[in-house]
């Protein structure tokens, strides 16, 4: 499924992060809502399962690391079946200045990067609410996959464009999600 555009939203609660994930419409406002997801805090190995709705009846997909415990643990994407669709991996040895991660699926791999050093570094000092900072992904030609903005607000908020049709939308979300989760740490 490709979507080439999309917003992530965080809400905040008190055990557990959530998010909704809502397609754009063509004049670039929120659209329909296409998942929530709801990732466990302090869990020995990070897992977030994204829903059909609020109501949590169905799950669609997900992602969950490879192992407890470990700053360099791969996740694997999963659809409703629990089959694998796709992978992502922080790449530490790349991250010491900017934040590098590893992507791949069906048809693509690529890595992604923070666009700015200087944003990348005063992220990690600061936690200042309304600081913008990108991602940008591009497959080993140096074509662009898809690139995660997070917008100046209060409450996390992303915008996700998926320059790539080989992107299913479930991993874009995945990784989206996953960059917000992950980097809170």
């Amino acid at each position: 499924m490709y979507l080439p555009k999309f917003f992530v939203k965080q809400r905040i609660t008190m055990m557990v992060n959530r998010y909704e994930i809502i397609a754009a419409n063509p004049d670039g406002s929120e659209g329909q809502l296409m998942a929530v997801a709801q990732q466990k805090r302090m869990a020995l190995k990070e897992e977030v399962v994204f829903f059909t709705d609020d109501s949590r009846s169905r799950a669609v997909f997900g992602f969950k690391a490879r192992r407890k415990l470990d700053l360099g643990a791969g996740y694997d994407v999963t659809d409703e079946n629990g089959q694998p669709i796709g992978y992502f991996k922080k790449d530490f040895g790349k991250s010491f200045l900017r934040s590098t991660f590893q992507i791949e699926g069906p048809g693509f791999a690529g890595s992604g990067q923070e666009r700015s050093p200087f944003v990348a570094i005063l992220r990690r000092i600061s936690d200042f609410p309304f600081l913008r900072f990108h991602f940008d992904f591009t497959d080993a030609a140096g074509q662009p996959l898809l690139s995660s903005q997070r917008q100046a607000s209060l409450r996390d908020k992303y915008t996700v464009d998926v320059h790539d049709p080989r992107v299913d939308f479930r991993v874009a979300a995945a990784v989206a999600v996953g960059l917000d989760a992950l980097l809170a740490r």
